[in-house]
């Protein structure tokens, strides 16, 4: 139960993140966020401690950075580092993702196989297609993200940190999952 509510919070820590620091970053008063993200962020990487594989070593790494980020802004006092954090996020899947492209199972295609144990060879075509279409996303979720980032405007980096991108994401999984309907029923 108690690693349940930890992972819960760590995840709401990444989901609300960008909120966070559009908060911590508009109103200084409210600069007490960043002990609780820091917080959040330990606390997610103990529920992922003992856990192994490429994913739960990329979710450790975003924890750990999360954390840094928030321990460093409260130290330098700078705020404006919490702005990088969905630009290693970016990188870090992207790195996952394009890596798992190299070297053996593309990511997707393990996803895929928790379902589907027996993917036939035009499943095992579409899940890596699906991971380069991902890759991708990454990189230009990443650039705009990084560009906001260099802008140091925190409305725009909030508008699309907190709301565009989370759109795109879900657009993405939306229509993959169409596709992925229509391919399934061809090859049926």
């Amino acid at each position: 139960m108690v690693k349940r509510a930890l992972s819960i919070a760590g995840g709401l820590a990444v989901i609300g993140w960008p909120f966070a620091v559009w908060l911590a970053l508009s109103y200084p008063e409210l600069h007490i966020l960043l002990p609780i993200l820091a917080l959040c962020f330990v606390l997610r990487l103990c529920t992922l401690r003992g856990k192994t594989g490429a994913l739960s070593r990329a979710f450790k790494g975003l924890a750990l950075a999360g954390a840094v980020l928030s321990l460093a802004s409260i130290w330098m006092r700078e705020a404006q580092l919490l702005l990088w954090y969905p630009v290693v996020v970016n990188v870090v899947m992207l790195v996952l993702f394009g890596a798992s492209l190299l070297s053996g199972m593309p990511v997707i295609e393990r996803l895929a196989r928790i379902t589907e144990k027996n993917l036939p060879p035009a499943g095992v075509r579409y899940t890596r297609r699906v991971t380069q279409v991902w890759c991708i996303f990454f990189i230009f979720n990443g650039s705009v993200s990084l560009l906001t980032c260099l802008v140091g405007n925190v409305h725009w980096w909030t508008l699309w940190n907190a709301m565009v991108s989370y759109l795109l994401m879900g657009l993405l999984f939306a229509c993959e999952w169409l596709v992925r309907q229509r391919v399934k029923r061809r090859y049926e």
